[in-house]
């Protein structure tokens, strides 16, 4: 009763003092039908109360997204589903979803009556202009009764989490030398199931398939002997996203640390499909991608960096010379010095191709003097070591500018190690 009391809306607060004030004045005036409005009007409140505090509905809650991952920009559906799992109907169910302000007001909704062992699905749609990773949940239910006095609340505890990706658009085929390591066009090659480079037959080991069995081998060595399989070779390449806060210019969606997030994304889907195996690197060194569904551990990753206060690429620059044996190395920069463009140019050698995308910090609101200067002894040095250089604009899409990458550098280096 005390909970019920609690639980009394407005309307019942309102109810009630004015019953206990007819009464008062029943009594005082002596009037016996003010006394009966009174009674009337303090029990109705109270009666509510009493039969909303003593029902016991019991419900179960389940969430669907459709789909768990939307672009930036994209949509998606929120399917809850209600089953009453009792054999009373219920009465009167207001239902609230919580949901992050990035995606939306509230969604709200009102159920008249659910019968027993009834089930309602209700649809929803959220969207997001952030990327991020947003927590859906958890639904509250709030029973009233059919005047409006009194209002309950009762919550469920699941909640289930929606990835807001950045944006990918497709990118044309350029053709990379180098993003093959081991040399030329052949991408298989014998290995054993352990991976040694071997391409004589072994033995034979439980659950083989027997039609694997070289016969002609078993009979030299007196025991079963099987053909190695031939297995994909993996082609290795690395992604550095410069996530500097100094770096970039603009606030908002149209930043350039947006537009280098989404080209990073795009990109990195784009070789991912190519049968490239990627690992990501930004200026506070490696982070983990896991092999399987490399493309979604990618945007996963991708959808949750934020700018950092790092001042120079150091620790980014040290995770891809301590990875090692990349065919392929795709940067995606903002504004640099020259002297940061050295370093990073220096991890370019034989074997290895080098492909910078830089973004214009000089066509960005906000940028100051000489950033037309700065960016082209930028290109300068990063051509200077053999980098193919891919300019990015603000308003531009990476996809017009993609082609680019096909370009080797213009520049050779001279004895001295500068650009000629």
């Amino acid at each position: 009763m005390r909970a019920g009391l609690r639980a009394l809306t407005s309307r019942g607060r309102s109810f009630l003092a004015s019953g206990i004030a007819a009464l008062l004045m029943a009594l005082i005036l002596g009037e016996n039908d003010l006394f009966r409005i009174g009674v009337l009007v303090t029990a109705l409140p109270l009666l509510a109360a009493l039969v909303v505090a003593r029902t016991r509905y019991r419900l179960s809650c389940a969430r669907r997204l459709d789909p768990p991952r939307a672009e930036v920009g994209g949509e998606a559906t929120v399917t809850l589903r209600l089953e009453n799992v009792t054999r009373l109907p219920t009465g009167l169910l207001l239902i609230e979803d919580t949901v992050p302000y990035a995606l939306g007001v509230r969604p709200r909704f009102v159920l008249d009556r659910v019968e027993s062992k009834g089930v309602r699905e209700i649809d929803y749609r959220v969207r997001s202009d952030l990327r991020g990773r947003y927590t859906i949940g958890p639904l509250s239910v709030r029973i009233a009764d059919p005047f409006g006095l009194v209002e309950l609340t009762r919550a469920f505890t699941i909640s289930d989490t929606l990835v807001v990706t950045p944006q990918v658009v497709a990118l044309p085929h350029v053709r990379l030398s180098g993003e093959w390591t081991g040399g030329g066009d052949s991408r298989t090659r014998s290995v054993a199931a352990a991976g040694d480079d071997d391409v004589a037959p072994r033995e034979y080991r439980q659950g083989d398939d027997l039609r694997r069995v070289h016969w002609r081998s078993t009979a030299r060595h007196g025991e079963l002997m099987v053909r190695r399989e031939e297995q994909q070779w993996q082609s290795r390449g690395a992604l550095l996203l410069d996530t500097r806060r100094h770096a970039h210019r603009g606030e908002g969606p149209r930043s350039s640390f947006e537009v280098a997030v989404s080209a990073a994304a795009s990109i990195g889907v784009h070789l991912a499909h190519e049968g490239l195996g990627l690992r990501l690197v930004t200026d506070q060194g490696a982070e983990h991608l896991t092999d399987q569904g490399l493309s979604y551990s990618l945007l996963d990753t991708l959808a949750v960096v934020r700018h950092s206060s790092a001042r120079s690429l150091e620790m980014g620059i040290s995770a891809l010379r301590q990875g090692g044996g990349d065919g392929l190395i795709v940067a995606v920069l903002g504004a640099l010095d020259p002297e940061e463009a050295r370093e990073l140019a220096r991890l370019r050698h034989s074997g290895v191709t080098g492909v910078a995308v830089l973004l214009d910090a000089g066509t960005w609101e906000g940028a100051g003097r000489g950033s037309h200067e700065n960016f082209d002894a930028v290109q300068g040095v990063l051509a200077g070591y053999g980098w193919r250089i891919v300019r990015l604009p603000a308003g531009t899409s990476i996809a017009s500018v993609w082609p680019d990458a096909a370009n080797r550098g213009r520049f050779a280096l001279n004895p001295t190690g500068g650009a000629a």
